[in-house]
């Protein structure tokens, strides 16, 4: 700033005040001043001046785990809001599992002067050493679950309520059962979805029919979809437990001559890139990852503020296609 002021003939004080507040400078003044900013290439130091200010306008993002499913969408939720609030973020990888892993990112963010961290993980890596870090810096987390640390806020998609709108929707078209194919059941994904199948079909007043094992795969859907046909009285409405089963659910049913939605009436689950192309057009529980991405910055910043960590639930939504249908038998 001093040798944008020599070039320019002015005092110190006038480039900052060119800098911050243009329009007290006269206009000659400005000019020179710009002038000069432009031949020196200056640019100002944006950390040195918010940590002057005793902030650093920084938010620290962890990742942690491998296969977190839709995280291009969770980041970019994450960039708008940090941008919105005036924040620009710096992101992490932590991939080990280990707490002192973990404690070393954080700390690493922590020297970077982040102001908050917010931790995007997959549960099964998460979760444990997330119970245990912990409360020196504001932390949120995005996971499935909620994290039982009173330190830590917390932001989930509620899997459970969609699982319920995918089967209300089947049980009011006036299906007497709704069969469901699970995701892999070792995975909390998959866990909620089937409670709330569950408690969907027990507050109908309907007996929960047999559930069949999938593993979130289309060749899963496939063999469940085989089972089902091969029944001597397949059933008029499936619930599956992602849309990517569904691929090949639909596949088997094809074979077998068993017509979607006249036959048999399908919902998914997650609402994939290509679902509103599946034939016929699949209906299924959207997630917006987005918002999700959006809401754990802002718990982040109210933690910051001062507000006390909880848990946050994203609501889905039921996304009606042509995969559904009133039974005909």
């Amino acid at each position: 700033m001093v040798d944008v002021a020599k070039r320019a003939g002015v005092a110190h004080v006038t480039v900052s005040r060119v800098l911050n507040d243009p329009d007290s400078v006269r206009p000659a003044t400005r000019e020179r001043v710009e002038q000069a900013i432009a031949e020196l290439g200056y640019q100002r130091n944006d950390m040195a001046r918010a940590l002057k200010r005793g902030r650093s306008g920084m938010l620290g993002v962890i990742i942690a785990g491998a296969e977190l499913f839709e995280l291009p969408r969770v980041l970019l939720g994450v960039e708008e809001a940090a941008h919105a609030a005036g924040y620009w973020v710096s992101m992490a990888s932590w991939q080990s599992g280990g707490l002192e892993q973990l404690n070393a990112t954080i700390d690493r963010l922590v020297g970077q002067a982040a102001e908050g961290i917010a931790v995007i993980a997959d549960r099964s890596v998460a979760a444990r050493a997330l119970e245990r870090v912990g409360a020196r810096i504001p932390l949120s987390v995005v996971m499935s679950g909620d994290v039982p640390n009173p330190a830590i806020g917390s932001v989930e998609l509620d899997q459970e309520l969609g699982a319920r709108l995918a089967t209300r929707h089947l049980l009011e078209l006036g299906h007497a059962q709704v069969v469901h194919i699970s995701g892999r059941l070792g995975t909390f994904d998959a866990q909620a979805r089937v409670r709330g199948w569950t408690a969907e079909m027990q507050a109908s007043g309907t007996a929960l029919p047999r559930m069949l094992e999938g593993d979130f795969t289309a060749r899963s859907g496939y063999r469940a979809g085989m089972a089902l046909a091969s029944e001597p009285q397949p059933p008029t409405a499936v619930f599956a437990g992602n849309d990517q089963m569904v691929i090949g659910l639909l596949a088997a049913f094809a074979e077998q001559e068993l017509r979607v939605p006249q036959d048999v009436s399908v919902v998914g689950f997650d609402d994939m890139a290509g679902a509103d192309y599946f034939v016929p057009a699949l209906t299924t529980v959207r997630q917006d990852f987005r918002q999700l991405g959006r809401r754990s910055i802002e718990v982040l910043l109210e933690l910051i503020g001062g507000a006390e960590a909880r848990h946050h639930l994203i609501a889905p939504s039921l996304v009606v296609r042509r995969s559904t249908a009133a039974p005909l038998r």
